[in-house]
């Protein structure tokens, strides 16, 4: 099983390259949503966030507020250290466990991660392929002030809190610019797509 990352900063298209690549016969990781199991109530993420910031960072239901866990995390670089210095290893391990059962399985030839912060984090090593959404910076902003309803300055600050496009080019093999319309994306999408199929045949052709 080729093991590849879909990384990309925020708002930068990599759901939609995501659900191409589902579609067309991958396992599709997500990091975001096994970090939001993580910390679900009493679980271990949940406890040491809450002995962090304490109980007014949770909901009436004892959920934590992510807007709220937001607004520090972006505007406090240390903060932002000590969550991502927390969920980032949780999830490897997930991610990790989740690749073992799938190769012993064996009914998937790709396993995409789609995951924000993979460059940040260092886990590079533990693909073989890391695929790089970008769009426009202008473009970027818009399309996170109308996803996460928020103001052009705080946008702007969780672009910030990111590795920039020109250093994550570096680690990419694949590159699909989202700036276009829908169907370009869909098309790059679709051409890295069938690049990956090539590299999975010229790693385990021999084994299929």
């Amino acid at each position: 099983m080729l093991l590849v990352s879909l990384t990309g900063g925020i708002a930068s298209g990599k759901s939609v390259v995501a659900e191409v690549f589902k579609n067309l016969g991958c396992y599709i990781h997500s990091a975001d949503k096994v970090a939001h199991q993580l910390m679900e109530p009493e679980m271990p993420a949940w406890k040491s966030i809450v002995n962090h910031f304490g109980p007014e960072i949770l909901n009436p239901d004892e959920t934590i507020n992510r807007q709220k866990l937001g607004l520090i995390i972006f505007s406090n670089p240390k903060e932002r250290a000590f969550i991502n210095q927390l969920i980032h290893p949780l999830v490897m391990d997930e991610k990790r466990k989740i690749v073992e059962k799938l190769r012993k399985e064996g009914k998937f030839k790709i396993f995409v991660s789609e995951a924000a912060l993979t460059i940040e984090a260092g886990f590079m090593e533990f693909f073989d392929r890391i695929v790089l959404t970008y769009c426009k910076k202008k473009i970027q902003i818009s399309r996170l002030i109308q996803r996460d309803n928020i103001s052009r300055k705080e946008a702007i600050k969780k672009i910030q809190a990111q590795l920039s496009p020109v250093i994550k080019k570096k680690y990419a093999h694949y590159i699909i610019d989202t700036s276009g319309q829908l169907q370009s994306t869909i098309e790059q999408a679709e051409r890295v797509f069938r690049s990956l199929m090539r590299d999975y045949e010229l790693k385990y052709g021999s084994q299929t």
